[in-house]
C-alpha cells in the first residue's frame, strides 16, 4: 500500500509572505488550513517539513533541533528566493519556539506563536509523546497489531538524544526572548495538556516589543490549528498580519 504522506507546501496568494512552522512529531498538515485561509486573503505561505518528520518514527530519532533549524532557515530562504522580501512567521508548538528564534536571528515582519513551550518538560513525558506518535504512525501505515507491537518494542530501545537537545533549545530560546523587538501575537489554548500554559505569559511578558498581544482560546487544546476555535484563530491571525507595517499592499 502506497502511503499518502503530507508534504511541504507553498501557497502563493499575494505579495506578503508568511512562513508556517509545524510542531515536534507534526507535519505541514498542522498548518495547512491556516495556509489555505491566508492564501484566500492575499497572503503567500510556505510550510517546510523538519528532517525526520512526516516519515516513519525510526527516522525522527536520528535527527535533532540542529537539523530542524536548518530546515526552518531553508524555508525562510525559499520565500526569499521566490522574491518575498518581507516575511512574517507563525508556528505551532515547537514551530512557535522556532518562530521566536527567527525573531532574533533574521528580519521578520511579525511573529505568531501558538501553544509554544517555554518550560522544559521531563524527558519521560516527551518520550511518551514520541512513543504515542510512533504507534499512531504505524497504525496509519496499516500494519497488523502484532507487527506494531513487535516494532514498538524495538523502537522503545532506541536512544533518543533528540529529547535532551530539544530541552536545550527551549531553554536557549526562553533566555533570548528579550532580544525580540518584532510585533508578536501569542496564542494559547486553555485546554492544552501538552505544555505548561504559563509559557504564554513568559513569551508575552518577555518580548521587548510594545506591539504584543496574548489571547487565550477557551475551548482549544494543544493543536489549536485543528481544534474547535480554528476559524476564530484564522481571523485573529489575519487581523494581526493585516495590522503589520508592510511596504507591499496585498
Amino acid at each position: 500500500m502506497k502511503l499518502n504522506l503530507p508534504k511541504p507546501f507553498t501557497f502563493e496568494g499575494g505579495k506578503r509572505a508568511v512562513l508556517l512552522l509545524h510542531g515536534f512529531t507534526g507535519n505541514s498538515s498542522d498548518v495547512r488550513m491556516l495556509g489555505r485561509f491566508l492564501e484566500k486573503n492575499g497572503y503567500t505561505s510556505h510550510a517546510p517539513h523538519y528532517k525526520g518528520h512526516g516519515v516513519p518514527p525510526e527516522e525522527l530519532v536520528k535527527t535533532g533541533p540542529a537539523d530542524w533549524w536548518k530546515d526552518v532557515m531553508r524555508g525562510y530562504d525559499h520565500l526569499k528566493s521566490l522574491g518575498y522580501d518581507e516575511i512574517a512567521v507563525a508556528g505551532l508548538s515547537l514551530g512557535g519556539v522556532f518562530s521566536l528564534k527567527l525573531g532574533y536571528t533574521v528580519p521578520v515582519k511579525g511573529i505568531v506563536t501558538m501553544c509554544a513551550p517555554m518550560y522544559i518538560k521531563s524527558e519521560e513525558v516527551m518520550y511518551k509523546g514520541v512513543l504515542e506518535y510512533a504507534r499512531e504512525f504505524k497504525k496509519y501505515e496499516g500494519k497488523e497489531k502484532d507487527q506494531i507491537e513487535s516494532e514498538m518494542e524495538k523502537f522503545a530501545q532506541t536512544p533518543m538524544e533528540t529529547l535532551k537537545a530539544l530541552q536545550a533549545l527551549i531553554k536557549d530560546v526562553r533566555n533570548s526572548v528579550d532580544m525580540i523587538y518584532t510585533p508578536t501575537f501569542v496564542v494559547q489554548g486553555r485546554h492544552d495538556h501538552m505544555i505548561n500554559m504559563d509559557s504564554a505569559n513568559i513569551i508575552h511578558d518577555g518580548v521587548e516589543t510594545d506591539d504584543k498581544k496574548l489571547k487565550w482560546y477557551e475551548k482549544s487544546g494543544h493543536v489549536i490549528t485543528l481544534d474547535k476555535e480554528k476559524e476564530q484563530l484564522h481571523q485573529d491571525v489575519l487581523e494581526f498580519l493585516d495590522g503589520l507595517d508592510w511596504s507591499e499592499d496585498k
